[in-house]
This record gives structure tokens, C-alpha cells and sequence, in this order.
């Protein structure tokens, strides 16, 4: 007792810190147990999830993470690139509450300047003739704009198949399978439209993206696949919430959820676009007839997407054995001034697909989306026969 009386005359400073010290350490474990409380004891909604945690740390600048793993490793200082030096914290905040990156004139004109967002795709596969000079551009306007009252011409759809094929009895056709969806369901196409219709206006409510969807899902039923094809109109959707046009992937979040809790027996998801390119990038030949041509566009934003890009893939190659040229790629978008989920993440096997471009017409249209439902077809009774294999080991 008494070497301790004289330790605490001789060095009160130290002691002093000491308990400062301890202090603190309880604090932070306190802490960190309450934390660990909230965290797990919490209702569903408001735990945090991987995917939460992936879409704030995505606003932050990648060269940020190889400071943190150099406190680890110093062999990642080697990485860093000349002059680079750790972001500051308010850099970081700023960074995660806005999703604006100083350096990155991208993440802050994106939105704002038409086209500059097609720069936050990354090209998987390039089909003929595709850069980053072709990349898809997402039809954007005032939902005033795409509501307007417009004359459509030459919108009669061709009688496809002969009756024989349409009177196929229903055993003959899955249960409900396929879900197709619009989320930009007005998009429309200019030869069907009053001369002079501007590019940007290239919009209309009944001749429109949707007439591709019904001949996809017409397809898909010939070849014994069942599907539904949703004609939302998100536009009146959007009014309705007073929402932008650009929240259309919010919008149409509902009806895809609602679609998979009430059918419960969809296995793919496919979002029909089309391009607002014009004809000479949107357009091939193929065996004397002209096609509208296709790309596949997945959204980088989520944990699992690498699963939608499987599917995707497959996709192409198969479009691009059979149908040469047809296919204009495979993207991913991420970043700021996209989407860059587009409601993938519900189903591994969503898709969003752009049909043709604003200037094709419905007849280019259907050829491709009757090649896509035939490759598809294909596609669906391998994998299902593969299914059935494995399960009756």
C-alpha cells in the first residue's frame, strides 16, 4: 500500500492519464455492445444489409480504399497513382451524402448534360460496331413532355403464325414464367409518328414499346413458355407520386414486386426499351430483311448483378450464332447520373433489353423480338431439361 501512496505522489500526471485512458476504453466497448444490440436486435427494416453498405461505399473514390489497405500492407503504397494522397474527411462526407466526386465532372454534370452518363457504362461484349461513341442513350424528358397527346400512322400489327399456332390448347404452355415489363412503357418510334416529331418527343401512348413486349411474349407462347406482359403506365404512375421521369426504375420497383409476390412461379424478368440512336446504329440486315437491333444492359450497383450478366451473356452469344450482327453488345452501368441497379436486384434473372432505336419501325421490331423469344425458347427448354436431369439424380 505504501509503494502505491508513493507512486501516486511522484507521478500524479501519469496516473491521471492513466484513468483517462481506461475511461475511454470503457466508453468504446460500451459502445461498440450497443452498437452490436442495435444492429442484430433490430426489426428487418432498419437493419443495415451488404447491399446498403455497397451502394454508400460506391460514392467513394476507389483510390480511397488503398490508403486503408496500405495501413494493412504496406505493398498496396506501390499502387497508389503519382501525387495521390489520402481523401480528407470532409472530402469523404462529402462525397457520401451527394454522390459528387471533386475530381469527377461526371458525377456532378451527368444529369445535366445529355449523353455525358453513357460514360459510366463499362462494355462487356462488344457486338459489331459498338464503342463508346454507340453506347445506349436513355430516352430523358418532362413527364408533361412524354404524356403529350400524339397521331400515330402505320401501327397495324402483322398476323403472325397461322391460327393452328394461336389456338394451342393451354396444357401445352407453362405456368406463368416470364415477366415483361416497360419502365419507359411510352417510348415510341418515329415512322409511326407525325412527320416532324422531334427525337426527344418520341413518345406516345399506345404505339409504343409495349407492342414489342406483346409480340416477344407471342413468341414465348408458341414455344410453350408462359408470360405475362405488364402495361403499367408508368408515366401516369409517376405524375401520380410527382415524381421525375429519371425515378421511372422507382416507379416500376412496385409492379415487379407485386408481380413476383403474387405469381410466385416467374423465373425471368425482362425490362423492354428502346434506343433513342438513330437507324444506322440501330439497324441490320439479315438474310434480305432489315432487323431492329438488340442490346443488353445491366445495372453494376448491386452485390449479386454478376448473376443477371450470366444470363445476358448466354443471351447474346446465342443471338449472335443465330441471328449474326443482331446482338449489339452486353453493358454495365453504374455511377452517378444512372440507375444502375434497374431492378436487377429482385431476380438474378431480370434483364433490362434495348429494342431497336427511335428511328426503326414496328415491323424491324417484331422480326427481332421473334428472333429474341425463339433464341430464348431455346435457351429455357435446355436449362429446364439440365434441371430436370440433375434432379432426377
Amino acid at each position: 500500500m505504501g509503494s502505491i501512496k508513493k507512486f501516486k505522489k511522484r507521478n500524479p500526471h501519469l496516473l491521471k492519464k492513466w484513468s483517462v485512458i481506461a475511461a475511454g476504453a470503457m466508453i468504446v466497448l460500451l459502445l461498440l455492445f450497443l452498437g452490436i444490440g442495435l444492429l442484430t436486435g433490430a426489426k428487418t427494416t432498419y437493419k443495415l444489409y451488404s447491399q446498403t453498405i455497397q451502394n454508400v461505399t460506391a460514392q467513394i473514390e476507389g483510390r480511397a480504399f488503398i490508403h486503408l489497405f496500405e495501413m494493412e500492407n504496406r505493398q498496396f503504397a506501390e499502387a497508389h497513382p503519382d501525387g495521390s494522397k489520402l481523401p480528407g474527411l470532409s472530402s469523404l462526407s462529402f462525397q457520401m451524402l451527394t454522390s459528387v466526386k471533386p475530381h469527377d465532372l461526371r458525377s456532378l454534370l451527368g444529369r445535366e448534360i445529355p449523353g455525358l452518363s453513357s460514360y459510366n457504362s463499362d462494355i462487356v461484349i462488344a457486338g459489331e460496331g459498338t464503342d463508346y461513341t454507340t453506347l445506349p442513350i436513355e430516352s430523358e424528358a418532362p413527364v408533361d413532355i412524354v404524356q403529350k397527346d400524339r397521331e400515330a400512322k402505320d401501327a397495324d400489327q402483322e398476323q403472325q403464325g397461322d391460327e393452328e399456332s394461336e389456338d394451342q390448347s393451354q396444357e401445352e404452355i407453362t405456368e406463368d414464367k416470364v415477366f415483361i415489363y416497360h419502365t419507359h412503357n411510352r417510348e415510341s418510334f418515329l415512322p409511326h409518328l407525325p412527320e416532324g416529331t422531334p427525337v426527344a418527343e418520341a413518345f406516345h401512348g399506345e404505339v409504343n414499346i409495349t407492342k414489342v413486349g406483346e409480340r416477344l411474349a407471342e413468341t414465348l407462347e408458341k414455344n410453350g413458355i408462359g408470360t405475362s406482359v405488364d402495361y403499367t403506365d408508368m408515366t401516369s404512375v409517376l405524375q401520380e407520386k410527382n415524381m421525375e421521369y429519371h425515378q421511372s426504375y422507382d416507379a416500376a420497383r412496385t409492379v415487379v414486386e407485386d408481380a413476383i409476390a403474387e405469381t410466385k412461379t416467374f423465373n425471368y424478368f425482362f425490362d423492354l426499351h428502346r434506343d433513342s440512336l438513330p437507324r444506322d446504329v440501330t439497324t441490320v440486315e439479315i438474310d434480305g430483311q432489315n432487323y431492329a437491333r438488340t442490346i443488353f444492359v445491366i445495372g453494376a450497383e448491386h452485390s449479386e448483378y454478376e448473376q443477371n450478366l450470366k444470363l445476358a451473356t448466354e443471351l447474346h452469344n446465342r443471338l449472335e450464332e443465330e441471328y449474326p450482327g443482331l446482338s449489339r453488345g452486353v453493358i454495365t452501368k453504374k455511377g452517378s447520373g444512372v440507375d444502375g441497379v434497374y431492378n436487377q436486384d429482385l431476380d438474378p434473372n431480370a434483364s433490362l433489353i434495348e429494342f431497336g432505336g427511335v428511328e426503326n419501325d414496328l415491323d424491324e421490331l417484331y422480326r427481332s423480338a421473334e428472333a429474341v423469344g425463339e433464341v430464348f425458347s431455346e435457351y429455357y427448354w435446355q436449362a429446364e431439361e439440365v434441371s430436370d436431369e440433375e434432379g432426377g439424380d
